[in-house]
């Protein structure tokens, strides 16, 4: 088979990756294709939550025994440990496919060396197809975890043109329209934590939910992070059954990481106080600003961080996608290499 197809089997592999995210967690979201001689698909899988099948056994269980003498392509290198489940190496040697294909060696010692195994099994192995792709995509964040020891931490901004969350009478819904919304809602969606402050908790009193346009409640919800030392009062959202919550009643905000010891990804929705905090701490990763046509003027600003006193202290990311939302812009942004 020649190399396109596989170029090509990848890219449906990082998509079928996606549909992980969220869901896998503490494990990679992992997708995997398993194609015929001529290029055809005969299967795929990603990784079920943990203590369930990786990507390549759902993709070998779909196949069935069409699986044998195929092309297995998957995003990250096959494990080659028992944990919860078998070692994925293993299994594709079993099910007597001809060839693995993979994007991204697996960083974790401990689940390393599937490759060896399938080579000294007689399987052809093809490494490093479309890692740009990969390692750019769902698995970013596992990646940064194996890397740095902590989850990816993604701020997220809902702002005018000049910088503001609210008006100077502390009205704030809403400063981007529908369209911007639903988009945020679905980034909430294959996120596993969600931080606000108490500050925002007792003002806005919200329910940090993933929800689809309609209202209705996503299946997968994130754990919901409240950071301070203030008190909610029985009655505020955040105590109801809708999603995972806990409470950490500190103003570190390295303190959510023990909250959520699995989490590979966390959002920082704010207020402007617990912001400024994850900035201050060097903990920001990756920013999602939504920006609305408006300005106010005057009002909260959308981060307030003191240790700034002067433009060479400032936080500069580069830019990644500019994404027109209706009247609005999300762009993503994400810290600059030498950072």
């Amino acid at each position: 088979m020649a190399e396109q197809p596989f170029v090509d089997a990848m890219r449906r592999a990082v998509a079928e990756s996606r549909n992980a995210l969220g869901v896998s967690s503490p494990n990679p979201p992992v997708g995997a294709v398993i194609v015929g001689e001529h290029g055809d698909v005969i299967a795929v899988g990603h990784t079920q939550p943990p203590g369930a099948a990786h990507a390549e056994v759902v993709a070998l269980e779909a196949a069935g025994e069409a699986a044998r003498g195929a092309t297995v392509v998957v995003t990250l290198e096959p494990c080659n440990h028992t944990g919860r489940t078998g070692p994925c190496a293993r299994a594709l040697v079993d099910a007597g496919v001809a060839r693995v294909v993979y994007a991204v060696a697996d960083p974790n010692p401990s689940a390393a060396g599937g490759a060896d195994t399938l080579r000294d099994a007689g399987v052809e192995v093809v490494s490093g197809v479309g890692a740009a792709e990969a390692v750019d995509g769902p698995l970013r964040a596992w990646l940064h975890r194996q890397r740095t020891g902590r989850p990816l931490v993604v701020a997220k901004i809902a702002a005018t043109l000049d910088g503001r969350v609210a008006a100077p009478d502390g009205t704030s819904q809403w400063i981007t329209g529908e369209e911007a919304r639903e988009d945020a809602h679905a980034v909430r969606a294959g996120l596993d934590a969600i931080v606000v402050g108490t500050g925002t908790a007792l003002a806005d009193d919200p329910s940090l939910t993933a929800r689809d346009s309609d209202g209705a409640p996503r299946s997968y919800q994130p754990t919901r992070v409240v950071l301070g030392e203030r008190v909610l009062p029985a009655t505020a959202r955040l105590h109801d059954d809708a999603a995972p919550t806990v409470f950490v009643e500190s103003r570190d905000p390295a303190a959510v990481f023990t909250a959520v010891p699995d989490a590979l990804t966390v959002l920082v929705e704010g207020g402007p106080t617990v912001l400024g905090a994850f900035f201050a701490a060097d903990l920001v990763d990756e920013v999602h600003a939504y920006i609305a046509p408006t300005v106010l003027g005057a009002g909260r600003n959308a981060v307030d961080d003191p240790t700034v006193t002067t433009l060479a202290q400032a936080h500069r990311f580069a830019l990644v996608t500019a994404v027109p939302l209706g009247d609005d812009v999300r762009l993503t942004l994400r810290r600059r290499p030498e950072r």
